[in-house]
């Protein structure tokens, strides 16, 4: 039986949801499973956007046929060639063999890769800007290579201003019958399932997210129908502006989270120790996983997310604990950026993991590493637990950034029914009118007053006098 939902009076969603497969792209977990979604558009011409999984095929060839109502299908555009999307591409095109295939170029040649000469429909190749007319709705394509395959593209529908923006703005997450954004508490039930998605899927190409904000700018969107999880009908912004914020690598807040390795529960306690202590300092939003039993996809969800990471790992045949050793090389191969680091490590004859973890923290892009690493042997004692309590005070002062950025301007971009907040501290500027609007720049009002704090702040808990404390947090005008 056909399951469909009308987006518009034009616009029919035929995709499926799928609970039984347990791991996406056979590597992240999703104990929640994952939705397909395609979508019908009917008109003079009538267009399929996307297909789904081979697996998910049955449902979804019913819900097509239901949707079209006995009408032939003129187009399919093809957006992403993600099997997860295109395994079904051979079972549509056999059901309506005059339908012409809509793609980049690059799609087109991995069609031929994936079905060899099977797909006999005709084949429109279109290049950025293009367009196809169905009778009112018009639809134009924009590349977005490496969102996440170098073949994607996104279709505008210009009449109902609706974005199928293939796998960008979409998540983990199979749908329960509600299929749009305000049918749910986003923020409880999958913003998580966003972030890890986005982190994981795209987490590498925050340059090329950029570049299609940027070209989703320049159109008025009133909806967002992804590949992935709900339909964005209303607060466009929320997810424009997450999206904005993740592939700038920049943090959600001011965060610490603390992961460790650890073989017997002496590192492990090490990492409670210094959790309780920036708890004292009055951190709120402390994060802790055990990278053997966390699944690393979480971790780089979580190392998005958070602006102070704590690295704390046992010594393991000299090396990092391979857990950890794994996480780190996750960090690198995702690209992960514009963080704070401070490392611990533990061994009870030879401790080099904290070494080791250094260098290949250095290697990412714009984070600052905390000039001292702290060395546990074997266990939490009186000698070493001064060590990492002076720690505490250097990870907790994200309090002080959120002060800092407390009294920091905000520049909003805003189109239409979209807006984008970015960090600025001089202006505020709209694309439409295109003029700026100073503001005063407030931090050299306020550093004046907070320096004294700070520095008594320093005095106050020893830091070391290796660690530059204002400029290292970047609190110096």
């Amino acid at each position: 039986m056909q399951v469909t939902r009308q987006i518009t009076n034009d616009i029919t969603y035929v995709g499926v949801s799928d609970r039984r497969l347990s791991l996406f792209e056979n590597i992240f977990p999703i104990p929640r499973g994952v939705s397909y979604n395609s979508y019908i558009i009917n008109d003079e011409k009538t267009a399929l956007i996307d297909a789904v999984d081979y697996d998910s095929s049955r449902v979804f060839v019913e819900n097509v046929k239901a949707a079209l109502n006995g009408k032939t299908l003129d187009y399919i555009v093809v957006n992403h060639m993600e099997p997860d999307h295109a395994g079904s591409l051979r079972l549509i095109c056999d059901l309506y063999p005059d339908a012409a295939l809509v793609a980049t170029k690059k799609a087109v040649d991995m069609m031929a890769q994936f079905f060899g000469d099977e797909l006999k429909n005709e084949k429109i190749v279109v290049k950025e800007g293009d367009t196809v007319s169905l009778g009112k709705h018009e639809l134009s394509f924009y590349t977005a290579p490496m969102v996440h395959w170098p073949e994607v593209m996104v279709t505008y529908e210009s009449f109902e201003k609706v974005l199928f923006s293939a796998d960008a703005f979409g998540t983990f997450g199979a749908l329960n019958g509600n299929i749009f954004n305000d049918e749910y508490d986003i923020d409880r039930d999958w913003l998580p399932d966003y972030r890890r998605y986005y982190t994981n899927i795209c987490g590498k190409y925050g340059m090329q997210v950029q570049s299609l904000l940027k070209k989703a700018l320049t159109l008025d969107i009133q909806m967002i129908c992804p590949l992935h999880g709900p339909v964005w009908r209303s607060n466009l912004v929320y997810i424009i502006n997450k999206y904005d914020l993740w592939s700038k690598y920049e943090a959600e807040g001011n965060s610490v989270m603390i992961a460790y390795a650890s073989i017997y529960g002496n590192t492990e306690n090490a990492a409670y120790y210094l959790a309780n202590e920036l708890s004292k300092l009055g951190v709120k939003d402390i994060a802790m996983y055990d990278v053997s039993s966390t699944d690393v996809s979480y971790l780089i969800s979580e190392t998005f997310r958070c602006s102070h990471i704590v690295l704390m790992s046992a010594t393991y045949n000299l090396e990092i604990y391979p857990k950890m050793d794994d996480y780190i090389s996750d960090m690198k191969r995702l690209n992960v950026s514009n963080k704070t680091f401070a490392i611990v490590d533990n061994g009870t004859w030879a401790p080099t993991a904290g070494k080791k973890m250094r260098e290949a923290v250095e290697t990412l892009k714009s984070c600052k590493i905390c000039e001292n690493t702290t060395t546990v042997k074997s266990a939490v004692n009186g000698s070493n637990a001064a060590a990492l309590a002076a720690l505490a005070p250097i990870s907790a002062a994200v309090s002080f950034v959120l002060i800092w950025r407390s009294f920091t301007p905000t520049l909003w971009v805003i189109h239409s029914s979209l807006v984008s907040k970015n960090c600025d501290r001089s202006s505020f500027v709209t694309t439409l009118g295109g003029t700026y609007m100073p503001v005063p720049n407030t931090r050299k009002l306020i550093f004046p007053l907070l320096l004294p704090f700070l520095r008594e702040y320093e005095k106050l808990f020893h830091l070391p006098k290796s660690v530059p404390f204002f400029r290292y947090f970047n609190l110096v005008p």
